[in-house]
């Protein structure tokens, strides 16, 4: 958790295993013994991070049975890093630093992305709010829309602007109301 916290804040690049024992009140001799390498924690954490994110929204598909209401509440998951001290998403951030990311990095980072879009989806079909073949590139915008709005409003420090941004993709229709 405590990865993840630092990761959602600084990047892989701010990932630091002796930081991240120090804050755990930990050697970072114990990391070392589960992570070889800082990038096989990043990768670790990322994988997480992702099978998380999918466990959530298969829970809210759960929860409410009603698509419309799922992807009426999608951007909720994204606002929920915003509410804990301004964060973004672990794997948005990660994604900003693709150039600088180990391969294996890169492949949980682009599962993500996969995970949010393939859900994205099948909601939408669903939700018959779109028609079938242009479901993946309205997903496509809807995870790009609101990872963006993620972003302006962590630069921002102002999660009005996230929910504002939201907002405007609910008028303007990419998101479905």
């Amino acid at each position: 958790m405590e990865a993840t916290r630092m990761a959602q804040a600084h990047g892989y690049n701010g990932l630091n295993i002796r930081d991240l024992a120090s804050a755990v009140g930990i050697k970072a001799a114990s990391v070392y013994h589960h992570f070889a390498s800082k990038a096989d924690l990043g990768a670790a954490v990322a994988k997480r991070y992702w099978e998380d994110s999918e466990a959530t929204l298969q829970a809210l598909l759960e929860e409410l049975g009603d698509p419309l209401a799922c992807l009426r509440r999608y951007p909720d998951t994204f606002r929920k890093a915003l509410d804990r001290d301004n964060r973004i998403c672990l794997c948005s951030f990660m994604a900003a630093e693709t150039d600088d990311l180990p391969d294996p990095i890169k492949l949980e980072v682009r599962k993500f992305a996969e995970v949010n879009i393939a859900w994205l989806k099948q909601v939408l079909i669903a939700a018959d709010s779109v028609p079938s073949d242009q479901s993946d590139i309205r997903a496509q915008a809807i995870f790009a829309a609101v990872a963006g709005a993620q972003l302006i409003a962590r630069s921002r420090c102002d999660i009005t602007v996230y929910d504002q941004l939201i907002a405007g993709y609910v008028s303007a229709g990419l998101i479905p109301s």
